[in-house]
């Protein structure tokens, strides 16, 4: 027993991460061009101009992903790309780039997963008040009917929105990603329930459009609590560390998930923010729009905190221990969120999981041999993995893994400071390197993971 016959390998990226062109063939601008040329927001005044010229370089990428052995690729579609300004004119060239990268995953028998909104908002709708409009709801809609009309004949799988929690509160509640707004946690969630409402008007406009049938879902990214022991206890305050309104504030899981997947916001959430609930938001109608009937649950997976049973909270955090395993972020290596996370959301929301993201940041260069040597990216996905296919054999619907990333590429406000990829990106030459670790991804592929 392990991971089934069917299971999806694949790996993923996103558009302003790896394309470039930024400027070419109509495309316009989007938060993140107006964010990465605005001085001090990006280490290094790094920008994704170029990137990793995929744009140009698509036919030799996906060659290096046939080679691999991929059986899947999640790419993003650019907004500002196919709709210059968001609504209205359609940029033909920009769809002609994303129907030439379909017809080429296709023709080297990988599945192509499109996500439709990867933080990279156009810059002429964020002008028209962005997520703070309840327009955009009907915005994204239009967008997406475009989309699905030009590749939902060859496309079958669907991700509406990668990671709202994080473009909603580092780019409008911390300002750390664009657009680098400083909201109120109230307003924050406003901008949320309007991206909700985006979400929900998205999955109706595919289903009602698209040309085959087709696989439907969201891909949050939900930080998951591990039980410091194999305790009933300390199992249950992991559980509900998880899926709480409160453990973390508005960045608890409870707010990013249950709207879209049980049609309301966290009643413990509520009871905690009190008055700063902004409940007028929520029109009639409003959470039946929200939460459609999806097929899958994506999560993006990196790491997780180590959670205690205790008498007078339920739950505490543990510290993480001294010297703890670490990558070049500094974000705790922690594998066993891959068993615990799929096993609590599967629980209570009873969706297959698809691991959208998991990977590891590392400084990688290319050796003197010519080759890259990351074993400690290599370990990473092996003890990751590991958890996964126990979480599989426990009787998860587990349907996939999509490794982080592709290739090295534009690390949103670290620059190309940070290095996820499988392929090696020399961002002066633009040289691909194929690094260990992708041809030991290549090997599990061809074994369906039962070699670890």
């Amino acid at each position: 027993m392990g991971f089934p016959k069917d299971f999806i390998w694949g790996a993923a990226s996103a558009s302003y991460q790896i394309e470039g062109a930024a400027f070419e063939d109509g495309r316009g601008p989007s938060v993140w061009d107006t964010f990465s040329h605005t001085k001090g927001k990006v280490k290094n005044e790094d920008n994704g101009d170029i990137a990793c010229d995929h744009y140009h370089r698509f036919r030799e990428d996906v060659k290096l992903m046939k080679d691999m052995g991929l059986k899947a690729y999640r790419f993003s579609i650019s907004w500002s790309r196919v709709l210059p300004e968001g609504i209205g004119r359609i940029n033909e060239d920009g769809l002609s780039f994303y129907s030439d990268l379909v017809d080429e995953l296709l023709k080297a028998g990988i599945e192509p997963f499109i996500t439709l909104f990867h933080w990279d908002l156009p810059q002429a709708l964020y002008d028209k008040g962005g997520w703070r409009n309840r327009d955009i709801s009907d915005w994204f809609a239009q967008y997406t009917k475009v989309v699905v009309d030009a590749l939902s004949d060859r496309v079958s799988n669907w991700m509406t929105l990668n990671e709202p929690l994080c473009h909603i509160l580092l780019g409008h509640y911390l300002g750390e990603h664009a657009p680098g707004e400083k909201v109120s946690s109230t307003e924050a969630l406003r901008l949320l329930h309007n991206m909700n409402l985006a979400h929900g008007k998205a999955v109706q406009t595919i289903r009602k459009h698209a040309k085959k049938p087709c696989n439907i879902g969201v891909v949050p990214n939900p930080y998951s609590g591990v039980p410091a022991t194999d305790t009933k206890e300390d199992l249950d305050a992991a559980r509900a560390f998880t899926i709480s309104g409160t453990s973390r504030g508005i960045f608890s899981n409870g707010w990013w998930l249950d709207p879209l997947l049980i049609g309301e916001y966290p009643k413990d959430g509520i009871e905690a923010m009190g008055n700063e609930f902004p409940a007028d938001m929520i029109k009639d109608g409003d959470m039946e729009i929200i939460c459609q009937k999806l097929d899958f649950l994506g999560i993006n997976v990196y790491t997780g905190l180590v959670i205690k049973h205790d008498d007078v909270h339920g739950y505490k955090v543990c510290p993480h221990r001294n010297g703890y395993d670490q990558n070049a972020l500094k974000w705790a290596v922690v594998p066993k969120v891959l068993y615990y996370l799929p096993k609590f959301l599967y629980e209570r929301y009873k969706l297959p999981i698809i691991v959208a993201e998991n990977g590891t940041t590392l400084p990688d260069w290319v050796s003197l041999d010519g080759k890259v040597h990351d074993p400690n990216r290599i370990d990473y996905m092996h003890r990751y993995i590991k958890e996964l296919k126990r979480a599989s054999m426990d009787g998860i619907d587990i349907r996939g893994y999509f490794a982080w990333s592709i290739m090295d590429n534009f690390e949103w406000s670290e620059g190309y400071n940070e290095r996820f990829g499988l392929i090696h990106i020399d961002f002066n030459t633009l040289k691909r390197t194929p690094k260990d670790s992708y041809y030991w991804y290549q090997n599990l592929i061809l074994h369906n993971g039962d070699n670890i």
